[in-house]
């Protein structure tokens, strides 16, 4: 039986051969969950206040066993806006790196309000320029976010704009002064007309009275809601399941309820699948559980909803079908993605990282899918033709075509609507995955160029992709800036491929390549802003950049105030676990032909092991080269004294050769021994 085009018949829902998952070096990051002890113990090392408590959003558990946890905050039992923060612990549970958002102070030195709560309805009301509203309320918290934490309120309207976009905007009032002191928005929006995807498969199963049901493997399923609530806010009844009784579906044409129904299944299904075999993200939040997916016709409009929480619409005096091009339908849901990993807002530099993550992964699931009638590009909704002349919404190898977003980063970006302010992390993505200059790819003509007249090689979007998506869900906090983009998105490819790796160096040129400044992550062979110092063969040599120049396991170099450093805040603190464990940290140097060369470092050793007889916990410091390993200095929990000691080491042996500086440590299963290094340094003269 022949189907229209457009619409699809299906039965099983198979996965094809380039849809498989691929690995890189660290493996596939998963979800997990946290014990009370930990949120306990890291509440402790954070040196937070009683007022303050830690709530679990989201964690990420690595192949290697290390885990970052995303916590939000409350501050005498009020949410915290931007209080954000991730913690790292490695497999062993030792703490590592630690990434505040903002200031990460959220103290006030009242909760009690001297502002009108009313006053600030009223406020909110107008910032939320809604026509016509459904909801509203308002609820004390700290915002802290940006500046100063401040007492507010945030005022909630859930309505319809003139321009029947819907609204559920947060209006920030401070509760001393009223004045407003950002405005956010949980809908995230995007418009057009029909999209047809060919014939498609989509997955459904028998029903109970009979037939077939418009519900996969997975859960993803979609209702008609048969004209009732609201068209533009998807308030009311979660409607009745599309059935049908030979299981194919659909004719093809704009005004089939059918018809937008497999749109909105096959864009899901779509997005999820690429989450969960590419990316190791099982569904939106995660936890298994499929999208619902909602079509409503009423007054000349055909929208879709996903669960409420993000929408598309259509805008014309007819019937329309959904936008919901498969980019469109990856975009919508990545926006729940983001709501619950970075939780980036939708203002200011995360704005636009917030929407150009969804163009990221939007994109991505239209490579995923693959389907000749969307072919894969680098345009954002070019099947969607709102404008009515063939143009996309936007255009990643050069986001300024569309007139109005941007290719470089400025420090004014902010200002802008996110629409707008996404344009340098997707002329990122683009540079990333397929380089500067002009190409022809599927058909299409790109031809990007870079803010600062430099060449980029691209290493692929798969490759890029699982790059931003760990910078997204183990780097970002809810107000990241661009900066912060940057340092996580390198250190994310340093993880992933290694520091001198062409996918981390591709990374740090595309961002310089779209004006983004340099911080303190760099690859190898890129511009180091911690180059070895004086006659310091080392790269950052007292921790204090964390772990720019070395390689390990995570968490070893860590500022961590459980063990003091020998001078500023960060060390390499080895051990201190209490249980089976394996560290080690590394850096490679070249050392001069003919010079005499001399490793010194500050060690302190403690522990809690009784004996002085008996070497439970044990620590080398390695000399690495031509594949043999030779041991500089063994120590032990017999060596503990709880007192710093420098040493130094002749090198001498190893001049004219590269040589990797070595640090390893094995702890057993009882008590814990720690050893704490610091202000190291290779000198050849």
């Amino acid at each position: 039986m022949s189907m229209p085009s457009a619409l699809a018949s299906n039965t099983a829902h198979a996965q094809s051969a380039s849809a498989k998952a691929t690995s890189v070096k660290s493996g596939a990051a998963k979800a997990d969950t946290v014990k009370a002890d930990t949120v306990k113990s890291d509440h402790a090392a954070l040196g937070l206040s009683s007022n303050e408590k830690l709530v679990v959003r989201n964690v990420v558990t690595d192949a290697n066993g290390t885990k970052h946890i995303h916590y939000d905050r409350t501050y005498k039992g009020l949410k915290v806006v931007g209080g954000d923060l991730i913690v790292t612990r490695n497999k062993a549970g030792k703490l590592g790196t630690v990434r505040k958002n903002a200031s990460g102070k959220v103290a006030v030195s009242s909760v009690t309000p001297t502002y009108s709560a009313s006053k600030a309805k009223v406020t909110g009301q107008q910032k939320s320029h809604a026509v016509r509203t459904l909801k509203k309320d308002s609820d004390l918290v700290i915002f802290a976010g940006k500046g100063t934490p401040r007492l507010a309120y945030d005022v909630y309207v859930e309505g319809v704009r003139a321009d029947k976009v819907p609204t559920r905007s947060h209006t920030y009032v401070d509760a001393r002064t009223g004045k407003v002191l950002a405005v956010d928005d949980d809908i995230k929006t995007g418009s057009g007309r029909s999209i047809y995807v060919g014939n498609v498969t989509i997955g459904t199963k028998a029903h109970s009275g009979g037939g077939y049901e418009m519900t996969d493997a997975a859960g993803n399923y979609t209702t008609d809601v048969h004209n009732q609530g609201d068209p533009n806010t998807g308030s009311g009844p979660a409607g009745d399941l599309f059935l049908d009784s030979d299981d194919t579906w659909g004719n093809g044409t704009n005004s089939d309820r059918a018809s937008a129904a497999v749109d909105a299944q096959y864009g899901a299904e779509k997005t999820f699948d690429y989450y969960k075999n590419v990316l190791g993200r099982n569904g939106i939040w995660d936890n298994g559980q499929g999208s619902r997916s909602r079509v409503h016709f009423a007054d000349g409009m055909a929208n879709a909803f996903w669960d409420g929480q993000q929408m598309t619409y259509g805008d014309g005096s007819d019937n329309n079908s959904p936008v919901l091009a498969l980019d469109v339908a990856g975009h919508e849901m990545s926006h729940g993605v983001t709501e619950n990993t970075a939780g980036l807002v939708y203002y200011g530099d995360a704005g636009g990282l917030n929407e150009a993550n969804s163009d990221i992964f939007g994109t991505a699931v239209e490579w995923y899918a693959n389907n000749s009638a969307d072919t894969p590009d680098y345009l954002i909704g070019e099947k969607v033709d709102l404008f009515g002349n063939g143009d996309p919404l936007r255009y990643m190898d050069q986001p300024s075509k569309d007139g109005a977003s941007k290719d470089c980063w400025s420090s004014s970006l902010g200002n802008l609507d996110p629409h707008y302010s996404s344009g340098p992390l997707n002329h990122w993505y683009y540079l990333t995955s397929e380089g500067s200059g002009a190409k022809t790819i599927n058909g299409v003509n790109y031809n990007s160029p870079t803010c600062n007249n430099s060449s980029v090689t691209g290493i692929g979007h798969d490759k890029v992709e699982k790059i931003w998506f760990r910078t997204l869900t183990t780097k970002l906090t809810s107000n990241s800036n661009y900066k912060a983009a940057r340092e996580g998105a390198i250190t994310s490819a340093i993880e992933l491929y290694g520091a001198s790796s062409q996918e981390c160096k591709s990374v740090e040129s595309a961002f310089n390549a779209i004006s983004v400044p340099a911080g303190s992550a760099s690859c190898d062979g890129g511009s180091d802003p911690n180059p070895p110092t004086g006659d310091n063969l080392l790269k950052n040599p007292g921790f204090e950049s964390g772990t720019v120049g070395w390689t390990g396991t995570a968490g070893p170099i860590t500022n961590n105030s459980g063990r003091a450093a020998h001078t500023g805040s960060w060390k390499m603190w080895l051990g201190g676990n209490g249980q089976t464990a394996s560290e080690n940290e590394s850096q490679t140097v070249s050392i001069p032909a003919g010079s005499d060369a001399t490793l010194t470092y500050w060690l302190r050793v403690d522990s809690s092991e009784s004996s002085r007889y008996y070497a439970y916990d044990k620590m080398q410091v390695q000399a690495v080269s031509g594949g043999t390993t030779k041991v500089l200095k063994s120590y032990s929990n017999v060596n503990a004294d709880n007192t710093w000691h420098q040493v130094s080491v002749d090198l001498s042996a190893y001049a004219g050769k590269s040589v990797t500086l070595k640090f390893v440590m094995n702890e057993d299963a009882y008590l814990q021994t720690s050893f704490v290094v610091d202000d190291t340094s290779i000198t050849a003269k």
